[in-house]
C-alpha cells in the first residue's frame, strides 16, 4: 500500500471562500489568485472550486497555459507582467492581461508586433516598494502606454503593505486616488486582508468599487491574513487543505528518556508517543518545535522532539485508544469533523500558513474532494 500521508483539497471550501470575497466586496469582480500552483493546492484540483471567479491571477506563463487547457476562456492576469520581451508573444496567443510596472515592459510592448492589442494594468508603487511606478512617474508611464497601438485598455493597480495591521490602507489609497485621478480604466486594489478588513469601509470612499477587481489570495485557501488577531473562523473561511497521515509506531517512555535527533525533548514521567508518517521531506516544517498542535483520532495533542525527514512524533499520553493506524491530521479537517487551522500550526512553527501550504512536497499524494 502507499505511504499513508495524503493532502486533500476541499473544493467546496474553495467555492465557499470565493463567496466570502463577493459578500465583502459585492460591487467588485474577483480575481482568484492561483499563483504558486494555487498556493500548493494544484491548479487542476482547485479549478473546480474556483471556476466561479471572474478571472484568475498568477505569475507564471506555464500556469496560464494550464488554465487555458482547462478550457478557461475568461480573463487571466499576470501579476508581475512579462519577464522578457518574447513573453508578450504568449500573452497575445493566450489572450492574457498583464501588469506593467517598469519602463522596460513599456519598451517591450512598443516593439511587440501583434494583431491583438493587449489589456494591461499599470502598477503604482504606493508604498510597498516592490514593483510599480512612483506617483511622480505614474502619469508619464500611462501616457506612454496610451500612445501605443499595441495597448487596447489600461487599468490601474497597486498593492497594500499594511492592510492586515494597524497602519491600514488609507495612506496608500490616497496616493492611488491622486495618481489615477481622471484617468480611465478599471481599478484593482484589494488583497485578501483589504477585502476582509476594509472593503466595507475605507475602500468605499476610495473610488468606485463597481468597476473594480479585488484580488483574493490567501483567504481563498481558508487562512486569515491577519492571524492571530483574527482567525479564519472569525471571517467565515473554511479550510481548503487537509494534510493527514497515520501513526505507524508507538513507543513508551520513562522519565529521562529523550525523543528524536538532538534529544530536544525529555520525558518528565511515563508517557506514550506515536511515530507519524510525515517529515520535512513531505513539506512539514523542520523548525516546528515540540508542542506544535496536531489531531490524533480527532483529538488535540502536540508534537514532540525534532521533525526528521520522514517522521515526526506526537504525544499519545492522554489518548489511551490511539495507536498504530490512528488518523493524524497535521492541519485541516479530521474525519470526526474536528478542525486544526493551518494558521495555528504555522504560528506555532514561527511562520505563516502560505509557507506550509506551498511547501507540501511532490511525494505527497493529493486528492480532491467536495
Amino acid at each position: 500500500m502507499p505511504r499513508p500521508i495524503l493532502a486533500t483539497v476541499h473544493t467546496g471550501a474553495l467555492r465557499h471562500n470565493l463567496g466570502i470575497a463577493r459578500e465583502r466586496a459585492p460591487d467588485a469582480r474577483v480575481w482568484a489568485v492561483v499563483k504558486a500552483n494555487a498556493y500548493g493546492h494544484g491548479i487542476e484540483r482547485a479549478f473546480e472550486g474556483l471556476r466561479g471567479a471572474d478571472g484568475f491571477a498568477l505569475l507564471d506563463l506555464a500556469e496560464a497555459e494550464r488554465l487555458r487547457a482547462l478550457d478557461w476562456r475568461g480573463p487571466i492576469l499576470l501579476l508581475e507582467g512579462a519577464f522578457e520581451a518574447r513573453d508578450l508573444e504568449l500573452c497575445s496567443r493566450l489572450n492574457l492581461w498583464h501588469a506593467v510596472h517598469c519602463n522596460e515592459q513599456i519598451d517591450w510592448l512598443a516593439a511587440h508586433k501583434t494583431q491583438q492589442p493587449h489589456k494591461v494594468f499599470l502598477k503604482l508603487n504606493s508604498g510597498m516598494n516592490r514593483l510599480g511606478f512612483t506617483p511622480a512617474a505614474y502619469r508619464t508611464a500611462w501616457a506612454r502606454l496610451n500612445a501605443l497601438p499595441q495597448v487596447e485598455e489600461i487599468g490601474h493597480m497597486t498593492h497594500f503593505s499594511d492592510a492586515d495591521g494597524a497602519r491600514g490602507i488609507a495612506h496608500q489609497v490616497a496616493l492611488f486616488e491622486q495618481a489615477t485621478d481622471d484617468l480611465p480604466g478599471e481599478r484593482t486594489l484589494a488583497n485578501s486582508a483589504a477585502i476582509l478588513r476594509h472593503a466595507r469601509g475605507a475602500l468605499r470612499g476610495a473610488g468606485s468599487l463597481a468597476a473594480d477587481w479585488v484580488r483574493e489570495g490567501i483567504a481563498l485557501y481558508g487562512c486569515a491574513p491577519d492571524f492571530p488577531e483574527h482567525s479564519a473562523a472569525h471571517w467565515g473561511l473554511r479550510p481548503t487543505m487537509t494534510l493527514s497521515t497515520r501513526v505507524i509506531g508507538v513507543q513508551r517512555l520513562q522519565a529521562g528518556d529523550t525523543v528524536g535527533y538532538g534529544s530536544t525533548f525529555t520525558a518528565d514521567g511515563p508517557m506514550r508517543i506515536g511515530v507519524v508518517a510525515c517529515g520535512y521531506a513531505d513539506g512539514y516544517p523542520r523548525h516546528a518545535p515540540s508542542g506544535t498542535p496536531a489531531l490524533v483520532d480527532g483529538q488535540r495533542t502536540r508534537t514532540l522532539g525534532r521533525v526528521s525527514m520522514d517522521m515526526l512524533t506526537v504525544d499519545l499520553s492522554g489518548l489511551p485508544d490511539a495507536g498504530i493506524g490512528s488518523e493524524v491530521v497535521l492541519w485541516g479537517r479530521a474525519g470526526s469533523g474536528a478542525l486544526l487551522p493551518v494558521d495555528e500550526v504555522a504560528h506555532a512553527a514561527g511562520t505563516i500558513a502560505y509557507e506550509l501550504l506551498c511547501a507540501v512536497a511532490p511525494r505527497v499524494r493529493f486528492e480532491a474532494a467536495d
